[in-house]
């Protein structure tokens, strides 16, 4: 424990600005490239629904478990009123949480913090699985904290800040690309029971007004983490 404690506490230099940048370029490619996509995209939906989850216990709901499924779809279940800020703020999480998730990870890795950003990420996963109630959520999860572990535990410290800039741009940029398969889904008819139309039902803003308000938000997000990352903001 001792040794663990003192990875996380230990600040690791920030590494060379073409590191950074190569990161990106790796993210831009797991983001655009379908066959990437198709796979990385559950990371945006364990964040996604992760986001659900931790917003719905602070505004004192109750959380019935998570569902991951195989067309990179998510199901928070939660209980509480119908109706109201709970509610809303619990829907409105989702598409923002992982752009929210990756600006604090930005911000955490300028501060030269990537290992202790890794081992928060990990608690974070393993509280998650807890919740989950369905098989396929429990492999996608078990591998991606596999993973994960894998990369605190034996990389060296360099490999892991590689790593953290590579999961934090990743979120940055597959965010606002999220929101735009939300708004494909929309347009094929199938956005009923997507948040955005769930929150026009509830509030006073249409379905297209909240699809429009996560895409400023996951793009600010990706503006000013991009900008914390390459050293143009601290």
């Amino acid at each position: 424990m001792g040794e663990i404690w003192d990875r996380i506490t230990t600040v690791q230099p920030l590494p060379a600005r073409g590191v950074i940048e190569l990161m990106g370029v790796l993210a831009i490619g797991l983001v655009a490239w379908p066959a990437a996509w198709r796979y990385t995209r559950q990371a945006v939906t364990i964040a996604h629904e992760g986001s659900h989850a931790f917003v719905a216990l602070l505004c004192g709901r109750s959380l019935h478990g998570v569902r991951l499924h195989r067309d990179t779809s998510g199901l928070t279940v939660t209980r509480g009123l119908a109706r109201g800020r709970g509610l809303v703020a619990t829907l409105a999480a989702g598409y923002v949480g992982p752009a929210l998730l990756g600006l604090l990870g930005a911000f955490v890795l300028g501060r030269g913090y990537s290992v202790a950003l890794l081992w928060i990420l990990l608690v974070i996963l393993v509280l998650l699985l807890l919740q989950i109630r369905n098989w396929f959520g429990l492999g996608v999860m078990l591998v991606a904290g596999a993973l994960l572990f894998g990369v605190t535990w034996w990389m060296p410290g360099e490999g892991q800040t590689a790593f953290g800039y590579l999961l934090m741009w990743f979120l940055l940029l597959a965010s606002p690309w999220a929101v735009v398969d939300l708004q494909r889904s929309r347009r094929r008819g199938l956005g009923y029971d997507s948040d955005a139309d769930q929150l026009g039902r509830l509030t006073f803003l249409p379905g297209m007004g909240w699809v429009i308000l996560f895409m400023t938000v996951t793009l600010g997000c990706l503006v000013l983490g991009a900008l914390m990352m390459l050293g143009r903001l601290t």
